[in-house]
């Protein structure tokens, strides 16, 4: 796990700036803080700040062999079997890494059908002056581009391309419509003015400083559902959860996981308990407000059932208001998802014992899990409803301008999700996998965890999982409100104590009763914000933030909030100056 960038420029342009280059790698320490390496040939630059966690002796990168170079932020967790493969290569080192570099000189662009892992990968080949990048087919691993002057430069995180000065700070309007409405933006083109994000699975061929090709691999298969028994369905998803799970947990660094009170992390724990000699360790959070869902109990049982460790926190209000500039600003690619508050304070306690941690996210995807997947199968005079249909703000009048075209993005996605003879409910996951999982879940993932230089993991999120589930027949995946039947039916015989078919809670952060109790003080200073002056009325954002009734009306106040403190660092330049309150009250 890493940070990486570089520039890619046209035999016209200067070669690149070493002062460019230091402020371009340097913003992205906290992905790599163990060492960094660079490679400049000519008008090629590749750039790599390190987490050791696999071959920490000889796997500094860039990684060279032939005429041609590599670096990469991620794990290629089938490594060893591709080793295995080439018995012919001559390997320089042990990193999980060095295989797709020679995969590359092999196959080329077409190297990525053959890894299975989590990947951004930038490889240069100084004979034929062509770099390839590479995003895994989920998307777990994050890759941004942006045309800049003399050709192209890419980067782990969108903020290092605005510290080095190669982008100017500038919003795209119709991004910050959906990003409000859907708490997550769409597509290709980030909220940044100028700055685009490889599709999940894209690999781009890039010479003379500009774009030559693109492929891109899908992470789900089409076509209809399989015909299986059950029995045959649970025996052939035992062997793809051992395998995954296995798989993931190569490393040469420590490594625990992230225990809710769900299916999905109750999976995980069982399999992490069967593959390891020693107690896994467990992390969990909760909070101190009256109400709210607290999984800390239920969690520590399940530990204690399968012999784990278990590390539970409390995440207070007050740690909330002192920190959460520090934590919106993490998220330069912004994903307004509340959970990003206890996944920030997790990667700040595993970070005191591990490097790595295993993640429950994608369960919900690749298995059905959401009640939003059978309302989308149902027919509207049944209560149907299409899946992000409705915004945040459509009965909340704050806003300055109507919204109308948010939605345009989550369409189009639409559209190719159904394709392949999928039935509806496979349509929906593949919608959701499509913008929701690599634009909002696996992006707070990534950018909370590496905050703290923590590693984060997500078996689901795997070849084998996919190709065992996906296609499984929809009675398999949901059975009338029961999602993720199949996965129940697994965790029931393995561990029934983790209540296999109780009703999904959901997860929630009581941002909402909070922000109520300081809705008075807090609702000013956010009207006060530049970034909210051009989208919002001050004066509406301030009764909005003094008369909280429901849900959707603290939720849009978490929204803008966050865009309070997000547009302030991002686009303004400012750091965080302390707390919430001190930092928007900064002049």
């Amino acid at each position: 796990m890493c940070g990486i960038a570089g520039l890619i420029l046209s035999p016209g342009a200067a070669t690149p700036d070493p002062a460019v280059l230091a402020r371009l790698i340097g913003s992205l320490h906290h992905r790599g803080p163990d060492g960094s390496g660079q490679t400049v040939v000519g008008h090629v630059a590749l750039l790599h700040n390190r987490l050791s966690i696999i071959d920490l002796v000889t796997g500094d990168q860039p990684l060279h062999a032939g005429t041609a170079a590599l670096v990469a932020n991620g794990e290629v967790y089938n490594y060893r079997e591709l080793r295995a493969a080439m018995p012919d290569t001559r390997f320089a080192s042990n990193s999980d890494c060095e295989p797709p570099l020679h995969l590359w000189l092999r196959d080329g662009s077409a190297y990525a059908e053959q890894l299975r892992g989590m990947y951004a990968i930038a490889i240069h080949e100084r004979r034929h002056h062509t770099v390839t990048l590479t995003r895994d087919p989920f998307g777990i691993k994050p890759l941004y581009i942006a045309e800049v002057a003399g050709g192209l430069a890419f980067t782990s995180e969108p903020q290092s391309l605005l510290e080095a000065g190669l982008v100017r700070r500038a919003v795209r309007p119709g991004k910050v419509e959906e990003l409000l409405q859907l708490q997550f933006t769409t597509g290709a083109d980030t909220v940044f003015d100028g700055i685009q994000r490889l599709l999940p699975g894209e690999t781009l061929t890039c010479t003379d400083g500009a774009v030559a090709d693109r492929q891109r691999l899908s992470p789900i298969p089409p076509g209809p559902p399989e015909s299986l028994s059950e029995d045959e369905a649970l025996r052939r998803l035992d062997t793809a959860l051992l395998e995954s799970v296995d798989l993931h947990q190569r490393s040469d660094v420590p490594y625990g996981m992230f225990l809710s009170g769900g299916i999905d992390s109750s999976v995980l724990i069982t399999l992490m308990a069967r593959l390891n000699e020693q107690p896994v360790l467990a992390f969990t959070a909760g909070f101190d407000a009256p109400g709210s869902v607290d999984e800390r109990e239920h969690a520590a049982a399940v530990a204690k059932a399968v012999g784990a460790r278990h590390e539970a926190i409390e995440v207070t209000e007050a740690m909330v208001w002192e920190r959460l500039p520090e934590i919106v600003a993490a998220m330069d690619d912004p994903a307004m998802d509340y959970a990003i508050i206890p996944t920030w304070f997790l990667a700040r306690r595993a970070r005191q014992d591990v490097k790595v941690v295993l993640s429950g996210e994608g369960g919900d995807e690749i298995f059905g899990g959401y009640d939003r997947y059978r309302r989308a199968t149902l027919p509207w005079w049944r209560g149907g409803q299409r899946m992000w249909a409705t915004g945040s703000f459509d009965k909340v009048p704050v806003l300055r301008s109507k919204l109308t075209a948010w939605r345009d993005g989550m369409a189009a996605a639409e559209v190719r999700a159904n394709e392949g003879g999928r039935t509806d409910l496979a349509g929906a996951q593949a919608l959701d996998i499509a913008d929701w999982l690599p634009h909002d879940l696996l992006l707070k993932l990534d950018r909370c965890l590496m905050a703290h230089a923590v590693e984060g993991r997500t078996p689901f999120l795997d070849k084998g999982i996919v190709e065992a589930a996906f296609r499984l027949p929809d009675s398999m995946k949901m059975r009338g409100k029961m999602g993720k039947w199949i996965l129940r039916r697994w965790l029931e015989a393995n561990l029934p104590m983790a209540r296999p078919f109780a009703p999904k809670t959901g997860f929630t952060v009581p941002v909402g009763a909070w922000i109520k109790a300081k809705g008075n003080r807090l609702g000013p200073l956010v009207a006060a914000q530049p970034g909210i002056a051009e989208i919002a009325h001050p004066d509406q954002v301030e009764a909005l933030f003094r008369d909280i009734r429901r849900w959707r009306h603290g939720f849009a106040c978490w929204k803008l909030l966050f865009y309070a403190l997000w547009h302030r660092r991002h686009i303004l330049g400012l750091p965080p100056q302390g707390d919430v309150f001190e930092t928007l009250s900064a002049r």
